[in-house]
């Protein structure tokens, strides 16, 4: 089994993902020609480190698993980490060589020392494992997915994931990531209506906070609520100032 991960400033988190999947059989890190310590990390586990310019994040994934050689492909995020448990779950479908062409694991999420359980972020399934020349990544500016030809199956064991720091993390992240998912819009088209900076922020923080239960999540729901409905406040400003810059 192959395992790629791409990375982008990420040292503070790089080496648990490492850590995680040490058992691997091959390990390739992609590296967006990060200013930080990531690929001096990576190197200390692996000498297939590829540092290359960021194309998008759909095009360095796929980049990189062309770059693996193993039956199977493990596709990880740098602040993600394989569990003991789906360690050997994994290790068990490899060994029987299936029976699906894909796996999706349900990802715990992380936030501020917590496993956040509701608000429509558990289990957060995630297809991650596949066989090699089977899989994907669709072409999206932000939050690609994934494709596979043939049958998916789910993992029961989970992925740990510790995406934001702080507030501030998630903030620069948002602004990051918001700017991406606008200039997509635009691109495809989509119209994005004045009402739509106020409805579908207030919608966002409803589902999750009432409809998903996030309040049972205690402050940490609320907070990560607000922060959600904040993201896709400033997702739809973009994109609204976007199309009313391209009419003048």
């Amino acid at each position: 089994m192959s395992v790629v991960v791409v990375t982008l400033n990420e040292e503070e988190r790089l080496r648990s993902c490492l850590e995680s999947v040490a058992w691997a059989d091959e390990l390739i890190v992609v590296d967006a020609e990060s200013q930080d310590k990531s690929v001096q990390i990576a190197r200390e586990f692996t000498d297939r480190v590829i540092v290359r310019p960021w194309p998008g994040f759909a095009a360095q994934k796929n980049f990189g698993l062309a770059e693996a050689g193993g039956d199977w492909i493990l596709s990880l995020d740098a602040d993600e980490q394989v569990s003991p448990e789906l360690r050997d779950e994994i290790t068990r479908v490899l060994a029987a060589d299936g029976p699906h062409d894909g796996y999706r694991a349900p990802r715990r999420n992380i936030f501020w020392d917590q496993w956040i359980r509701h608000g429509g972020l558990w289990p957060d399934w995630q297809l991650r494992l596949f066989k090699r020349g089977r899989a994907w990544f669709g072409e999206r500016a932000v939050h690609e997915s994934v494709a596979v030809t043939g049958s998916v199956g789910r993992l029961e064991a989970p992925l740990i994931h510790r995406s934001y720091r702080d507030v501030s993390d998630f903030l620069a992240r948002a602004d990051r990531y918001s700017t991406l998912a606008a200039e997509e819009w635009v691109r495809r088209g989509t119209r994005v209506r004045a009402s739509d900076l106020l409805l579908r922020p207030v919608g966002r923080f409803l589902s999750m906070y009432v409809l998903k239960g996030g309040c049972l999540d205690g402050r940490r729901g609320f907070l990560l609520a607000t922060l959600y409905a904040y993201y896709v406040f400033i997702r739809s400003a973009k994109a609204w100032e976007l199309k009313e810059k391209d009419r003048h």
